[in-house]
């Protein structure tokens, strides 16, 4: 069939004028439309540019997400413990400390924003205190990347930021997205974690990105780079433990830390000791079924309660929630026993601190493990109900932490035992036991520990030997001095002095000699010969010197001070320098002379001592009698 053709004058073609645009077909503003060229390229776009375009976004999408995989992009997304708690310690102090140091790596906006931005924060405490929590917080209100460097996993091997040099797959992933946020650079915190079980010279590396270069050297897909991040939004951030076990040997280079803002969040703030302590019950609140819903309602109706519960006066109709009356009773006696709970933990806290800042050789007591953290209030906090009584409280409190002293093994006797101390609850044999332990730790301290060798106790013994010498002598001098001043009247009884001051003239010119010695010769000795000779060298100078007579003719009552020194001169003579040259004398195989010798002079002073505390009480009982 065939169909008649008509002429038609339709249009094909059409020009549009007084465009705006960079596309080619534009032409001096101008853009033509032919119909058949118009179909021809409709064509070639359903048929090739639609499909082509389709198969690249399937191919993006599954390199998008090979990449995501291999970069475990969903280990960067923030979700900060639905426990975290603002508190007044946060907003008052925390935050404007941080944001401070902040502001000081990212700039601030506007035209005052520097394009010379330098620092680091740094924060530290004992475990337990949320560190990484409050930063991971501050980067999603601040909608910051948060890259975690998780620092036990990198250990004390790693000292280079390059994966290729890692000594394990887990270290080199580590590696891998420290410089993953290098190569991102914008709008990122790099937050290195638990510094203290790294290497100081792997920490050595971020000292030029947090100073004014802003710059640092790292490692992309085997390349080596050079990362400037002047100007950029990016900060970075070290957390750690100082008091832990491997902290004790840990040192951050002094170049990184003078770079640094330190705040260390277990410390009480001058001035914040108040609202230190409150947040431990702020923080407390998540984890008691009956405070929970404080978290979530006006924060002031915390406060009334507290207030309730420290024993104001706060009408109810200040609340924000309506609160029955029984539940305003039961949260009251909850947060009354949760202020016990604090107290200890401060005074366990504060001790933790104190110890582990002291120095081994300075310790008079075993080193205090136990902790005080947000995290142990915490756990207490779950299990406390309004029905405990005050015993029920207290066995609470010491079941946990007779649980957490389990850890510390051969410590746990001697941590339970300042526990209780710190607490105001040792019992009489308690006491008697510590007083026991921190005896036989400070005689351990002074012969210079189990580790050392025989030579090293030697010379510890000498020097504390030469010291306490020196003190007694320096007493002995001062007690008779003053209790010569002490005599009054025209009869003054010189007799007395006269007779007793040549005696001890004489005591006093022994330990001297002695003192001499043993400074003389404990300085030089290096070797067992050498100690050998140097108590060789003591011994004759107690065989040069004069016996002691044990015979003391007391006229009037002595000075008080007089017994005690004669008494810790026995004491340090048997419980010191005895048991020191019997035992190098059996290592050296000398013969028994310097013992001996050491010996009479040992009891010598005792019976010094016995004769002058018996007259001395007889001379008082006849002072006190009527007859008198």
């Amino acid at each position: 069939m065939k169909f008649r053709r008509q002429i038609n004058s339709a249009t094909t073609s059409a020009t549009v004028e007084g465009l705006l645009g960079q596309h080619p077909r534009l032409q001096n503003r101008t853009l033509t439309v032919q119909l058949d060229e118009f179909l021809t390229r409709l064509q070639q776009h359903r048929e090739q540019t639609v499909p082509a375009y389709q198969s690249y976004r399937r191919l993006r999408q599954d390199l998008i997400e090979r990449e995501r995989e291999q970069l475990r992009l969903s280990e960067f997304k923030l979700q900060p413990l639905s426990s975290f708690v603002r508190n007044k310690l946060i907003n008052q102090v925390y935050l404007p400390m941080i944001g401070d140091n902040l502001a000081k790596q990212m700039g601030t906006v506007g035209d005052s924003k520097r394009t010379d931005l330098l620092g680091l924060l740094l924060l530290i405490s004992p475990p337990g205190y949320g560190k990484t929590t409050l930063l991971e917080y501050l980067a999603q209100r601040l909608g910051l990347v948060f890259m975690k460097i998780n620092c036990p996993t990198l250990g004390h091997k790693v000292v280079s930021i390059d994966p290729q040099d890692a000594p394990n797959a887990t270290a080199r992933q580590e590696l891998h997205k420290l410089n993953l946020a290098l190569e991102m650079g914008n709008n990122v915190m790099l937050y290195l974690d638990d510094i203290q079980h790294s290497n100081p010279e792997f920490l050595q590396k971020f000292i030029s990105l947090a100073d004014g270069q802003r710059k640092i050297e790292g490692i992309w897909r085997g390349r080596a780079k050079t990362y400037d991040l002047r100007g950029k939004r990016f900060c970075i951030a070290m957390a750690g433990n100082p008091y832990t076990e491997s902290g004790e040997a840990f040192k951050i280079p002094d170049m990184l830390a003078n770079r640094a803002d330190i705040y260390n969040l277990g410390d009480v703030l001058s001035g914040r000791e108040e609202v230190f302590a409150l947040s431990y019950i702020e923080n407390a609140l998540t984890s008691n079924s009956t405070l929970a819903p404080l978290a979530n309602r006006d924060p002031e109706d915390l406060y009334r309660f507290i207030r309730l519960a420290q024993g104001e006066e706060v009408p109810s109709s200040s609340f924000a929630h309506q609160y029955s009356g029984a539940e305003m009773n039961e949260i009251i006696n909850i947060l009354q026993k949760l202020f016990k709970v604090q107290q200890v933990l401060l005074k366990v806290n504060q001790q933790y601190i104190a110890s582990a800042a002291q120095a081994e050789a300075y310790r008079t007591e075993p080193p205090f493990k136990l902790q005080g953290s947000y995290r142990n209030m915490n756990k207490l906090a779950e299990k406390i109900v309004a029905v405990m009584n005050e015993q029920e409280l207290q066995n609470l409190i010491s079941d946990h932490y007779q649980g957490e002293a389990q850890t510390l093994t051969q410590g746990a006797e001697e941590n339970l035992l300042k526990l209780a101390e710190l607490r105001g609850r040792l019992s009489p044999e308690q006491n008697a036991r510590w007083n026991t332990i921190k005896a036989e730790f400070n005689r351990r301290q002074s012969l210079g520990g189990a580790q050392d060798d025989i030579s090293q106790r030697v010379l510890n013994q000498l020097s504390l030997m030469a010291t306490h010498l020196d003190k007694v002598q320096k007493q002995l001098t001062q007690s008779l001095t003053l209790w010569a001043r002490q005599q009054t009247g025209a009869a003054r009884q010189a007799d007395t002095g006269k007779a007793l001051i040549p005696s001890f003239e004489l005591l006093n010119h022994q330990l001297s000699a002695i003192q001499q010695t043993l400074l003389e010769k404990s300085a030089s000795a290096n070797s067992a010969v050498e100690f050998t000779t140097t108590l060789q060298a003591v011994s004759q100078a107690l065989a040069k010197l004069p016996a002691v007579s044990p015979h003391i003719e007391v006229i009037n009552q002595l000075p008080d001070s007089l017994a005690p020194i004669i008494a810790k001169l026995v004491s340090m003579i048997d419980s010191t320098l005895l048991p020191l040259v019997h035992d190098l004398e059996r290592k050296s195989r000398m013969d028994l002379v310097l013992w001996n010798r050491l010996k009479d002079v040992s009891e010598t002073l005792k019976e010094v001592h016995k004769e002058v505390s018996v007259q001395g009480k007889q001379i008082r009982r006849l002072q006190q009698s009527p007859l008198t």
